[in-house]
């Protein structure tokens, strides 16, 4: 399959290349080429393309990096509200999903995809209870998804951890997966020496909610006199990389560790807020050169998938905290959006747009109020963009989502029906 877009504008996100006017040419699940209007430019034979898309002086660009999802968390949004986090798990959370099988969670992570889509996400990072249903559901529905196991004292086991990692990492080429575990605070230190010693195994990276509350630092210290980053750090969980969600309360100790080792901070501004868990010291990692990318956390703690607000919320509460209104750029928090989040989630190949890169990429719509002037168009997609001006989202070469309209072999009237039967079987009689 060969498509040509032109007429664009183009942001590629390599490093000091501003927008240019060009197109781009996708053969089956790649970049062919990047094209510069004012560069000597061979043109292929127009029965060469199966499909050219005048792309109408809008922008080309890659598609964001959902750097934390739980997908088939969909059925508890607006359902678990107004909480503190531990009720919030403990009385609404839990007991729920512990009735969901795996046909559920298939079809709760098919409408969370939907959504993706028209904030223009074209790859996740996925912890959630079953692997199998998350994976099952993206490939069904064309979608980039990076597994993580989100491992507990409850559920899973570092057997299944180790065969989802050897299974998922050569199976499909939309799917690949990460060790992880759930949080410390629910992971025996004899379950996190496993995860340790399967890090060392296969040389591999380790990724969990990590510092999200203050509660949850000073129980750890409480077990064993340390911070958790400084504690997993002593068990070798951080030998190859990796790195937290949230990280919202670290020490100066705790960002040392990461600098170090060259870990990734996901902050989910949206779900801290919700949850009332605080506000991120984003400046100070920038300062630090600490890698960072942005998650959306899940559907119940955020309820909103959406990449802008998570992109706006980034620096506007990174400058409420700094008190400086100067305080993390927007051109900033756009790489973190897309450039950090693939490189965190190990898609080296997804990260811009390059001859030979993922044909992984998003059109905005420029030409509504809210993008108009031009006068910074990366500025404009932080502070001002919104998911109206996604008009096409394509995955591996593949539109997935253009004007509006699905292409993803459902009809989305179906899966929501299915997943409003899911939400009233789960809470029937409570």
């Amino acid at each position: 399959m060969r498509i040509r877009l032109y007429h664009a504008r183009i942001l590629t996100m390599e490093e000091n290349c501003p927008i240019f006017r060009g197109e781009v040419w996708i053969q089956d699940d790649h970049i062919l080429r990047v094209c510069r209007y004012e560069d000597t430019v061979p043109m292929l034979a127009e029965d060469s393309w199966d499909e050219e898309i005048d792309c109408q002086d809008n922008l080309l660009m890659p598609g964001f990096k959902d750097a934390h999802t739980h997908s088939g968390m969909t059925f508890l949004r607006s359902l678990a509200d107004d909480m503190p986090l531990q009720e919030w798990l403990e009385k609404q959370v839990f007991p729920l999903e512990a009735k969901l099988t795996r046909e559920d969670i298939y079809d709760l992570a098919k409408l969370a995809v939907l959504e993706y889509l028209t904030s223009g996400i074209t790859s996740i990072f996925d912890m959630y209870l079953d692997t199998e249903a998350t994976a099952r559901a993206c490939m069904d529905m064309g979608m980039r998804c990076v597994l993580v196991s989100g491992l507990n004292n409850f559920t899973s086991s570092l057997k299944q951890v180790e065969s989802d990692f050897c299974r998922w990492n050569q199976e499909h080429s939309l799917i690949s997966y990460q060790l992880g575990f759930h949080a410390e605070y629910t992971c025996s230190k004899e379950l996190l020496s496993g995860m340790a010693a399967l890090a060392e195994r296969f040389h591999a990276p380790v990724y969990m909610h990590l510092a999200e509350t203050a509660h949850e630092v000073e129980e750890c210290r409480g077990r064993y006199g340390m911070t958790p980053a400084a504690f997993l750090d002593s068990l070798g969980i951080f030998a190859y990389g990796g790195g937290g969600y949230h990280c919202v309360h670290m020490t100066g100790e705790d960002m040392e560790i990461f600098r170090r080792r060259g870990l990734y901070v996901i902050t989910n501004p949206a779900s801290n807020l919700k949850l009332a868990s605080g506000i991120a010291p984003i400046a100070e990692y920038d300062r630090l050169g600490i890698p960072m990318a942005i998650g959306t956390d899940g559907p119940a703690s955020n309820n909103c998938l959406d990449m802008f607000r998570e992109m706006f919320l980034v620096t506007a509460l990174s400058k409420l905290k700094e008190n400086d209104a100067s305080s993390m750029d927007a051109s900033k928090v756009l790489r973190m959006a897309t450039v950090g989040g693939a490189q965190a989630m190990g898609l080296t190949d997804c990260d811009v747009l390059a001859e030979g890169k993922k044909a992984d990429l998003i059109l905005i719509d420029l030409m509504q109020p809210n993008m108009q002037p031009l006068n910074h168009i990366p500025k404009n997609l932080v502070y001002s963009g919104s998911k109206t001006n996604v008009c096409m989202t394509m995955v591996g070469g593949k539109i997935l989502y253009r004007n509006g309209i699905f292409h993803v072999g459902q009809e989305p009237e179906e899966i929501y029906r299915r997943c409003q039967e899911i939400v009233e079987r789960l809470t029937a009689g409570a």
